[in-house]
């Protein structure tokens, strides 16, 4: 089954018209990975620094065809070398584990994967691609997020709504959550535009509660499987220029060696990530209106949230 699905897998990603060596990307399968010092890399041909990470984190624009396209030529890619790989997934929370694992040992259909999973919206067109491979090479599939109502709940009450939960419950939060001074909160503060600063405090908390999350999922796994390396897939915010989840893993383990992936629109020489060029998402919103309606939308469902 494995011999067919990654022939079945390699003709499919041949098949349209990415070359992880073109230049100039035309359409929004199209990517370009660069090291770096800016030279242009295939992932046919990785350097040692990806091959040998204990971590690879890569990250993404939520819904970008290249994006996503080079995470699964990425997954095929590692899996060639002799390392146990894990696919480690922002898009699954700590308490669809289990639901993960049943799927993955065929004991479940994909329909129960993804309600009782809580899958995202655009699992079947973005993230299946990898569950389906990993499934299909006998790999594991770590669930390492934060669940989302949790972390709304602690936007809207800050780290006391921790205080509330069982035992059981808050193990499916990281144990530490700092939301002490640090280059990636102020990255936070200043992309804040409205509110006042302890809404905005607990804001952070909620966002780094995510990071944190994934972090301590990813070296707890590592601790009992040391000898695997871990593709971790999660939003470009996330990941990028060290902070957020890398910073969150090297606090927890520094011997670790983690690798970082951030999509680009263009790249630029000097840079401590690997760089994923990719044509720009579409802008989301043109009139001041339809940005105050996504907005009020938002704050609306917070406000219907009960946190208990």
């Amino acid at each position: 089954m494995r011999t067919l699905f990654t022939s079945v897998f390699s003709a499919l990603l041949l098949s349209g018209c990415v070359s992880s060596t073109t230049e100039l990307n035309t359409t929004y399968y199209d990517y370009q990975l660069y090291s770096p010092q800016g030279k242009q890399l295939s992932v046919d041909n990785l350097p040692a620094n990806i091959l040998d990470a204990d971590v690879v984190l890569v990250g993404e624009w939520h819904t970008h065809a290249g994006v996503h396209r080079f995470q699964a030529d990425l997954l095929q890619a590692l899996s060639r070398t002799p390392k146990a790989i894990t696919l480690s997934m922002e898009q699954f929370a700590r308490p669809a584990q289990k639901v993960l694992n049943d799927y993955l040992n065929s004991r479940i259909g994909e329909q129960p994967l993804m309600s009782e999973g809580d899958a995202w919206p655009n699992y079947e067109s973005d993230y299946r691609p990898l569950v389906e491979f990993a499934k299909a090479n006998d790999m594991d599939v770590l669930a390492a997020n934060a669940p989302k109502p949790m972390v709304r709940c602690i936007g809207r009450e800050g780290l006391t709504y921790l205080d509330k939960l069982s035992a059981e419950r808050r193990q499916q939060v990281a144990s530490e959550i700092n939301t002490g001074p640090s280059a990636y909160k102020d990255k936070f503060m200043a992309s804040m535009h409205h509110g006042k600063p302890e809404q905005t405090e607990r804001q952070y908390a909620a966002q780094v509660t995510w990071d944190e999350t994934m972090a301590e999922s990813i070296v707890n796994y590592l601790k009992d499987n040391p000898e695997t390396q871990i593709l971790h897939i999660a939003g470009k915010f996330h990941i990028e220029d060290g902070l957020g989840t890398k910073a969150s893993i090297l606090r927890r383990n520094p011997t670790l060696k983690v690798v970082v992936i951030t999509p680009v629109t263009k790249s630029t020489q000097a840079k401590a990530d690997y760089q994923l060029a990719v044509l720009e998402p579409p802008v989301r919103f043109v009139q001041r209106d339809n940005r105050l309606k996504a907005i009020h939308a938002l704050t609306q469902r917070n406000d219907d949230l009960i946190c208990e």
